[in-house]
């Protein structure tokens, strides 16, 4: 009698034990490592582990409207995506922002400390369902787009891994860390 009422906690501990030691639990594909070196870089402020390439605001003009127009808009503002590029007059957008709202005050370019901020974005996040296919050239091309066009660099500068953390940013010495670790509540409100 006491051996029926331990069997199906036995069952139900082997089935347990069998789907715990699956080493993917039915769900995805183990990474290749060329995909996880791809993936597993830090770009500091200093540039440190940026790739080689180059690129200038002359050659992101194009990029900038094949591959990020889409979502940003033509001018860089007033698309759905957050904006890039502060108009030169405030533009109110038809569309809806998405949260976190990007307007005229906080635009990344200026706001950022660090331009090599803006480059690692672009490189792990963007093309929007096309995240990392952008070449480095490319990416160096688009972050300088984006920084000639906030009146940060001039139209001819190139930017490479040395020159992009030379670029001094608007909001460089205005930036705090707040003193947050984890497991304290958060410092910033959010807007939900």
């Amino acid at each position: 009698m006491r051996f029926r009422a331990l069997l199906p906690a036995m069952i139900l501990g082997s089935c347990c034990a069998a789907w715990a030691q699956s080493p993917t639990y039915g769900v995805g594909r183990k990474p290749t490592p060329e995909e996880i070196r791809a993936w597993d870089i830090t770009i500091s402020p200093d540039g440190e582990n940026l790739p080689a390439g180059s690129g200038t605001a002359r050659e992101g003009a194009p990029l900038f409207a094949q591959k990020c127009a889409m979502c940003h808009g033509a001018t860089g503002s007033g698309g759905l995506a957050p904006m890039l590029i502060k108009p030169e007059t405030p533009v109110k957008s038809s569309m809806p922002c998405l949260a976190p709202c990007i307007g005229p005050g906080n635009v990344m370019a200026l706001h950022s400390p660090y331009a090599t901020t803006i480059w690692d974005f672009i490189n792990r996040a963007m093309p929007y369902q096309q995240e990392g296919s952008l070449k480095p050239d490319e990416v160096y091309a688009i972050t300088a787009f984006i920084l000639y066009k906030n009146g940060v660099i001039q139209e001819g500068d190139v930017l490479n891994q040395v020159t992009l953390p030379q670029v001094k940013m608007p909001n460089r010495d205005g930036y705090a860390i707040p003193d947050w670790k984890p497991g304290m509540p958060r410092p910033f409100q959010t807007n939900r």
